[in-house]
């Protein structure tokens, strides 16, 4: 009883310490409301800020600089703000490195000094030579705007492609480039978005769109994706066609290789569908035709590789936490069971030194094995805590694999491993110049609303007092069959080293159990997802590590829908929300750029059912008028052509017109970034030094006290 009655007190004094730094609303800039509304079977809905959905109109420029002043201004008056951007610029100065991986006479691996805003790409002749520069990207642009987004090689290792993308766009840009002499070639292949680059001979396949139309580029509906061959050497216009699908234009198609060459794999993706379509061919015989291992879009299945004419496949058909089987090319409608479906999913295979490298998921964490190509279990991989490992990076001919591992405590390290003895070894080891055993991780399990039992870890000082005045941050996802597994993260030192916790529930519409997990919480059981969340700050607050004036939530596109609607459905239960690029509004979220590809996870407003379960939880459509919302900042860029920027432009304005009470409603608008990758060290620094100062100050809490 006495714990309990400390806590309440120590609210009350938390919220007095606030309310003392938030005696007035701020002064937002006037958003004008249009008369706007649309009907969705027989109901009216308003959109009186869909002006804003035009990122190119002069008054929506306008509206992001006035936000924008009215965010910076406030922010700079923190005054343990510099605090913070310090000791986050000193802990992330040393240097990281990536996996080395071998293309033709070369180990290659990235690397990132310290500071430097893009990671640069070495090579060497053997592991332990002289790395030599092989591909900067901070010479791409002055303010590390311009980002590397994917690298590819040719068989021989002659020649490369790689992709560039510009202000943090998902349009991607390629280029060729001569190995040996590090080259460029002429070739510069545009509107590329999510395509791979897959080598055959002297040209590699792509995906691409159509070019949009002026002023469409970052926000309109992308659709008639094709497959191109691209010979090196030449130019964009010769490409030649090698597959499109007239009849289904919202379908996209990716076409792929097996490492030997020896097939070709074409994917599809139907965007109202779960799954994907899957076919193989001869890729030298131009007379074959594409023979089908799967057409009905229902399940995800993709092709691991070949060994002669075995065809290795991973599918969750018939099987949710997934499984390996096998295809004879000449004979594909025999299939041949590898690894079987087990308790624990089945998260990343790959092919190394004539084995399986396989890794599962285990409550959330990882566990990895060594199989023979029949299925038979060789051994165990011993991982050096309970963390995540990245998967393997080695080839077929090769006996050396490399795998990184982390976790919450456990900065990443890249581990090289002995395929044939079943030995490993620290390759590198993270240079982080910090004390990480002050710090303990523990999982538990909690209780949510239907019943159903979720994990969470929790991240925080050894020794730290659960009295209920720590501030803490529930960070969360739930959606798209997407693990969040324990990660290390340099931005969350800063929480942890002031006293701070650090909760990570795996909720559902994830994929750490399979996918009846993940559809545990799509479309009309989405509410299920929120339900976890609301049920693990609950679970924190009730056991002691923080109270509603000492709790943020705070999670980054599909997760920004999630702390929308849960700000939304429990205002009182947080003190700070922090939505970044988030789907704000569930009713036309699916009219711009590729959003009509989530319809499997959300459901569309199109269909009368689903939109009644849409509007009960949109974030946008549920904000109320007299009600005191949590300290909130959100966080979008000008260049989110995924989840397009005007969803924060709306809900922001909707919230500050809605807030009642002094907690200020802020959005962070960055330029010259999209919807996170690519971003530059200095951008990630700075993001994090607002995020950070915002939280701890609408807790009342001073980071970095002087003692």
């Amino acid at each position: 009883m006495k714990k309990y009655i400390f806590i309440a007190m120590a609210a009350i004094l938390g919220l007095y310490s606030c309310n003392q730094k938030q005696e007035k609303m701020l002064n937002y800039p006037i958003s004008q409301k249009v008369d706007t509304v649309d009907i969705y079977h027989g109901v009216e809905v308003a959109d009186p800020f869909r002006w804003l959905e035009d990122d190119n109109s002069d008054s929506t420029k306008a509206w992001v600089s006035k936000q924008n002043k009215v965010t910076n201004d406030y922010l700079a008056e923190i005054p343990f703000r510099q605090k913070i951007k310090d000791r986050l610029t000193e802990i992330w100065d040393y240097p990281k490195y990536g996996m080395p991986f071998k293309k033709g006479d070369y180990w290659y691996f990235y690397k990132n000094d310290g500071l430097q805003p893009q990671y640069v790409i070495y090579r060497m002749k053997t592991l332990d030579g002289e790395p030599e520069l092989f591909l900067d990207p901070n010479t791409f642009s002055e303010d590390g705007t311009v980002a590397l987004s994917g690298l590819s090689f040719s068989k021989n290792g002659k020649l490369c492609t790689y992709s560039l993308s510009s202000g943090g766009s998902d349009w991607r840009e390629i280029f060729v480039m001569h190995v040996e002499s590090k080259t460029k070639l002429e070739d510069h292949l545009k509107w590329i978005k999510f395509s791979g680059m897959s080598w055959y001979k002297d040209g590699f396949y792509y995906s691409r769109y159509d070019e949009p139309k002026e002023g469409d580029e970052l926000k309109g509906v992308n659709e008639n994706s094709k497959v191109f061959y691209h010979k090196a050497g030449t130019a964009q216009s010769a490409d030649q066609l090698i597959y499109e699908d007239k009849e289904n234009p919202m379908f996209s198609w990716n076409m792929g290789t097996t490492e030997d060459e020896k097939y070709l794999i074409l994917s599809g993706h139907n965007p109202s569908a779960r799954g994907n379509s899957l076919y193989f061919k001869e890729a030298d015989d131009p007379k074959s035709e594409f023979i089908a291992i799967q057409e009905d879009f229902e399940h995800n299945t993709w092709v691991l590789d070949n060994e002669g004419e075995d065809i290795f496949i991973m599918t969750n058909k018939d099987a949710p936490r997934n499984r390996v089987y096998k295809i004879n090319a000449n004979d594909p409608s025999e299939t041949r069971e590898v690894i079987p479906q087990t308790t624990d999913v089945l998260n990343n295979v790959g092919m190394a030194g004539g084995k399986l490298l396989v890794s599962y998921m285990h409550d959330a964490s990882s566990k990895a094995y060594v199989y023979n190509l029949d299925g038979s279990l060789e051994h165990q991989i011993k991982l050096p805590a309970i963390g995540s490992i990245s998967g393997f990076s080695g080839d077929k001919e090769s006996n050396t694999a490399f795998y990184s591992f982390t976790s919450f405590t456990y900065p990443s390290m890249t581990f090289k491993y002995d395929i044939k003895n079943n030995k490993t070894e620290v390759f590198r080891k993270s240079g982080i110049d910090i004390d990480i055993d002050q710090f303990e991780t523990k999982q538990v399990f909690y209780t949510s609303k239907d019943g159903t039992k979720v994990p969470m870890f929790i991240v925080h000082k050894k020794g730290l007092v659960l009295n209920g005045t720590n501030p803490t941050l529930l960070y969360g996802y739930g959606g798209f069959n997407v693990s969040l597994t324990p990660y290390f993260s340099i931005s969350n030192l800063v929480l942890l080293e002031n006293d701070g916790v650090y909760a990570l529930p795996n909720i559902r519409g994830g994929g750490e159990y399979g996918e009846e997990w993940h559809q545990g919480g799509t479309q009309l059981n989405k509410q299920n997802v929120f339900d976890d969340f609301i049920a693990a700050a609950e679970y924190l607050i009730d056991n002691g590590y923080t109270s509603s004036e000492k709790l943020a939530i705070r999670g980054g596109s599909n997760g920004g829908l999630l702390v929308g609607a849960c700000m939304t459905q429990r205002p009182e239960l947080f003190k700070v929300a922090i939505p970044q690029v988030g789907v704000m509004d569930m009713l036309r979220y699916h009219k711009f750029t590729i959003g009509y590809y989530w319809v499997p996870d959300y459901g569309s407003s199109d269909d009368k059912i689903q939109f009644e379960n849409l509007i009960k939880y949109s974030p946008l459509h549920n904000l109320k008028a007299r009600t005191c919302y949590p300290a909130t900042m959100i966080t979008t860029a000008d260049h989110d052509d995924r989840v397009v920027p005007a969803h924060s432009f709306k809900f922001a304005a909707e919230l500050q017109s809605k807030q009642s009470c002094a907690n200020p409603t802020v959005i962070r608008i960055e330029t010259k970034a999209g919807h996170g990758a690519g971003k530059s060290t200095e951008k990630i620094i700075e993001e994090a030094t607002d995020i950070w100062s915002f939280m701890f100050y609408n807790m009342g809490v001073e980071a970095y006290p002087e003692k």
